[in-house]
């Protein structure tokens, strides 16, 4: 059984995506796994994980920008942190995603990333990584 591991991730803005997928797959390197399952966890109520194109910038943009108009930062909130916005945008993209592992690579699509969802930065997020070999 494989122990978990932690990748750090800075982020610098409210909102962004973070492709994290060269780190990820550097921290699977050091795992040793040749195949598998890898799952990418964020305990944080305020980020998520998610896999999207990474090849056109401007998908970030856009998914971000479509946050943002539909889920707000001024609105009538009662969370009295005011973070809401940030609570309710991690709890749609989801706190995690599991890829495919074989020949020790991820399995990813042409143009797929997977990416770290900030939605109350700048901070320093820690994502956990668990790796189930088959």
């Amino acid at each position: 059984m494989s122990k978990r591991e932690f990748l750090e991730v800075p982020t610098g803005s409210r909102t962004e995506l973070i492709d994290i997928t060269t780190s990820i797959q550097k921290k699977l390197d050091s795992m040793n796994m040749e195949s598998g399952l890898l799952f990418i966890y964020c305990p944080h109520t305020t980020g998520a994980v998610t896999i999207n194109e990474g090849a056109d910038p401007a998908v970030r943009a856009d998914i971000i920008n479509v946050l943002n108009k539909v889920i707000p930062w001024h609105f009538d909130y009662k969370h009295l942190e005011g973070n809401s916005p940030a609570h309710i945008k991690a709890s749609l993209i989801g706190e995690s995603v599991h890829v495919i592992v074989e020949n020790r690579q991820l399995c990813l699509g042409t143009w797929q990333r997977i990416f770290f969802c900030e939605f109350d930065g700048p901070r320093r997020r820690k994502l956990w990584i668990k790796a189930l070999p088959s």
